[in-house]
């Protein structure tokens, strides 16, 4: 039947179609029977003869907490194609959809097989990807699917995916263009009714169009067995009306039938086999023992199966209920399905789901959830079976799916700490995948009462690294919990609750007396002073006091770099609380590789965000550019808002040095917003910082003091312990320049007894440098110069330009022109143009001209395609490239091919050439 009404959007579906490689998808929005499905199924057509191969899944109900069935539905058509993938990606996609054994797969990693896998699919045949009913599709499945659609860039892949209206879906942020259906209008909706149901009475038809209003499965299905108006209910809700359309229909059908009907909508798939296995079985099944007593699925009233043939089935599908093709049954809505459950009784789903689960013995995960639904009251045996159902969900790498099935086997339990330790379980699944809503629920549902199951219940509260839902007050109730979590000898427990708190004290200021207690708490532990745990907490808890300990300790552990990812990446966030920039990088850039290869990509961004704002004050801003844009990308997708907004606040400071003053407030702006609801401190002290800058390089100097003295006031949101002491040499020109110098003499009081206490070297740098230009001598420039600045070229830069502004107002011109030479120079090479410029205008007055600096080529890139230049340029392949950066191969190829007519080279030798002379 011809659509009515729509034609705009077959319209715009088809352009989809034509032209996949403009567009990744459509979401198509609406209420149930709106005709989301109608307008999939003519675009599939389309696609069809277009020369497009259809690749289809659809969430299912019942299947939501079946791990990676909606993937295994979609890709089975191409599943030949995965023995050809990377051997970390086949193993990983293979491990998620049962095909074969082996570690827990990120869902990343399970994502980039997929993506690997249709970009190879769709180089021979464009692909359309149709994902219906995306609401009931597994966590896992819909997970994967929006990462796929993030990343189809130049591939010829479209997805066209339904959703209800108010459900929720990881697609909706996936950058597919919404499409939202309304109902029909007046006249479309009439020329339907009429198509359908032309020899309506007069006042049936006006009845129908108005109580249907324009919606299209009711125009369609209430007609049907209609000859009056006394079958129209218009107290009822229009869904309502339609189901209750549909049990009618129903009940009119032999019994034998209503039976096969009703295992068909419980059943998870659309399988033929499995729903006249099951009917068999239900009809050869004896009456059910008591409610509340699930029996092994071998009692008595699961004998003898009757052989039951599709026509069974047939009456159904002349009441157009169902259509049976290839060896499936499929309910021509999901309201239809929905209805027939509804209207069974309790004892006939019960003995369904027994009959379903017969039919399923060798479908353990499927089989266990039929047990449980026919199962009203506890039950140890089908608990246990949910049990090992939730270990290979979690095997698989299905978190949602495990915690579902735990969760059932809890209610299910029959002893109170079984209950306990199985919801604790779930709990800890849930904090593994950053789901604190759900871990919260859980731990509090569990009621521990066992000295284990409060510590455990204790560190799971505990685990969600950035504190910012709670009173900072919190922290110092973790010391408490950690030293009683270790006095029950859970050390290693009470070691992850004190890192959770240490880190709570770099987003939030807990007080002194609460860093004190933790401090307390560690050094008790029997943990030896060099774990790196250890280290790691000391920095965020007292980067001052134990900065020389810390850093005498990072320095040890640099050569172990490598080991282990997620060490070096608290190690290098450690680093960064202490100052020490360089190993905060060389640490950070470690556990990236690492971190990417295991698919963790909620830990990655992390570690990027580290590395980026450590590369960025440093003055490496080549390197510090693409870092920073990776981790707010990964951020993003991975719902982390605050990490979000501190790679945002970077790259907002690398702006403001590159002289882009625009995109450096735009961006300040963003990460503020970001920032400011929960008051996460490094994302508002990086903004300050990045506005500082700007307002420097713009020479608005009280401005740029005023930004950069928040970060010192602890009563600002600004202020941050550690990160107030490292833009020391930023405060400084702004005060003098401003005129604010009693103000910075404050200030440096303040910070001087800091460097005695830790051999910090962002702060020191920071420090020589201010006693230099605030009462300027030879000494202490050359003093400021003398220090170790391997590493840290843009302070060596600064030095040396504000040396040589000295020198010139000296009118010691000839000597000047050095220094002034040497910070041009070096701020030219690392893209920090209004220094660059000042160090010009500098020249010019001591009598020396410059010559213009012209964009650098990597300048002409985006972040994005910096990455993949700069990847390229170290010899990766296009495999390789994709692999780090999450994206298909393909994608890389696309790139470069774009990259290296900006950059006017012609092969990967030329791009290796040219950016090494850049940074040399």
């Amino acid at each position: 039947m011809a659509l009515h009404g729509r034609e705009a959007e077959l319209k715009e579906l088809a352009e989809l179609v034509d032209g996949p490689e403009d567009r990744s998808g459509v979401v198509l929005r609406g209420e149930a029977g709106i005709g989301k499905s109608a307008l999939v199924a003519e675009t599939a057509a389309a696609a069809s003869v277009a020369g497009l191969r259809v690749l289809r899944t659809a969430g299912a109900e019942a299947e939501q907490n079946l791990a990676y069935a909606g993937l295994h539905q979609l890709l089975h058509p191409v599943r030949a194609g995965v023995a050809e993938l990377p051997a970390p990606q086949r193993d990983a996609l293979r491990t998620a959809l049962g095909l074969a054994d082996g570690s827990a797969p990120s869902a990343f990693l399970v994502g980039l097989a997929a993506l690997t896998l249709l970009a190879e699919e769709a180089a021979a045949k464009p692909l359309l990807l149709v994902a219906e009913d995306v609401h009931w599709l597994d966590r896992a499945s819909a997970d994967v699917l929006a990462f796929v659609a993030r990343r189809i860039e130049t591939e010829p892949i479209v997805v066209v995916a339904t959703l209800r209206d108010g459900a929720s879906s990881p697609l909706l942020d996936a950058g597919l263009a919404p499409m939202a259906l309304e109902r029909l209008g007046a006249d479309e909706a009439a020329d339907l009714l009429d198509a359908v149901a032309p020899s309506l009475a007069p006042a049936v038809r006006t009845r129908l169009l108005t109580e249907a209003a324009g919606h299209p499965l009711a125009l369609t299905e209430l007609p049907l067995g209609l000859a009056d108006l006394d079958g129209l209910d218009p107290v009822l809700p229009l869904t309502e009306r339609l189901e209750r359309t549909f049990t009618a229909r129903v009940a009119g059908l032999p019994a034998e039938t209503r039976t096969a009907l009703l295992v068909a909508a419980l059943n998870e798939t659309t399988s033929l086999a499995e729903t006249l296995t099951a009917t068999g079985a239900l009809l050869g099944m004896e009456e059910p023992p008591e409610p509340g007593v699930a029996p092994p699925i071998d009692h008595p009233a699961a004998a003898p199966c009757l052989r039951v043939e599709p026509e069974i089935l047939a009456p159904a599908v002349e009441a157009r209920l169902i259509e049976l093709s290839a060896g499936t049954v499929t309910f021509r809505h999901p309201l239809m399905r929905s209805a027939i459950p509804a209207a069974a009784t309790p004892t006939e789903r019960r003995r369904a789901h027994l009959a379903l689960a017969e039919a399923l013995r060798d479908q353990p995960d499927r089989r266990a959830w039929h047990q449980a639904a026919a199962t009203a009251g506890p039950d140890e045996t089908v608990a246990g079976e949910l049990d090992r159902t939730a270990e290979r969900a979690r095997y698989r790498g299905g978190a949602a799916a495990a915690i579902a099935a735990l969760e059932q086997a809890a209610r299910l339990s029959e002893q109170p700490h079984d209950r306990t330790g199985r919801l604790l379980k779930a709990a800890e699944l849930a904090v593994d995948s950053g789901r604190r809503e759900t871990a919260e629920r859980l731990v509090h549902a569990a009621k521990p009462t066992s000295k284990h199951h409060r510590a455990t219940a204790s560190r799971l509260l505990s685990e969600f690294e950035d504190g910012l839902r709670e009173d900072p007050a919190r922290v110092a109730e973790l010391a408490v919990t950690a030293e009683a979590v270790a006095g029950e000898g859970e050390t290693g427990a009470a070691m992850r609750i004190l890192w959770s708190a240490a880190m709570r004290c770099f987003w939030t200021e807990p007080g002194d007396a609460a860093r004190k207690a933790l401090l307390d708490v560690a050094d008790r532990l029997p943990i030896p002073d060099d774990d790196p745990r250890v280290v790691a907490v000391t920095a965020y808890v007292a980067p001052f006091e134990r900065g020389a300990v810390v850093i005498d300790r990072l320095k040890k552990l640099a050569g172990a770099t490598g080991a282990d990812p997620e060490v070096d990446r608290y190690l290098g966030s450690a680093a960064l609380q202490v100052g020490a920039f360089d190993l905060a990088a060389r640490f950070s850039a470690a556990a990236a590789p690492g971190l990417r290869a295991q698919g963790r990509l909620g830990l990655l961004p992390r570690a990027l965000a580290v590395q980026a704002w450590s590369r960025a004050r440093l003055g490496d801003l080549a390197a510090a550019v693409p870092v920073a844009a990776e981790a707010a990308r990964f951020a993003r997708e991975t719902g982390q808002p605050f990490m979000y907004g501190l790679a945002t606040a970077v790259q907002a400071e690398i702006a403001a040095l590159r002289g882009d003053h625009k995109q450096a407030k735009t961006l300040a702006g963003e990460a503020e917003r970001a920032g400011l609801a929960a008051g996460a401190r490094p994302v508002l002290a990086t903004v300050q910082l990045a506005r500082g800058l700007t307002n420097l390089s713009e020479g608005r100097f009280d401005d740029a003091f005023a930004d950069l003295r928040r970060l010192l006031d602890p009563a600002d949101p600004a202020y941050q312990l550690a990160l107030r002491a490292y833009c020391v040499a930023e405060l400084t020109e702004a005060a003098v320049r401003s005129g604010q110098t009693d103000a910075l003499r404050d200030i440096l009081a303040e910070l001087e007894p800091l460097a005695k206490c830790t051999p910090s070297p962002a702060l020191h740098i920071g420090l020589r440098y201010a006693r230099a230009v605030l009462d300027p001598s030879d000494a202490l420039f050359a003093e400021a110069l003398r220090a170790d600045l391997t590493g840290w070229p843009a302070e060596r830069g600064r030095v040396h330009l504000a040396f040589g502004e000295w020198l010139r107002r000296q009118r010691r011109v000839v000597e000047s022109r050095t220094h002034l030479r040497t910070a041009r120079e070096t701020f030219d090479a690392l893209g920090m143009t209004a220094w660059a410029e000042r160090a010009r205008a500098e020249l010019r007055g001591a009598g020396e001209s410059s010559p213009n600096r012209g964009p650098d080529a990597r300048e002409k890139l985006t972040p994005h395609e910096l990455s993949i230049a700069q990847l390229a340029a170290d010899g990766l392949t296009n495999r390789e490239i994709g692999q780090r950066l999450y994206l298909s191969h393909r994608t890389v190829g696309t790139h470069l091919h774009r990259i290296f007519p900006k950059l006017g080279v012609s092969s990967r030798a030329d791009l290796a050439g040219m950016l090494k002379t850049l940074e040399g």
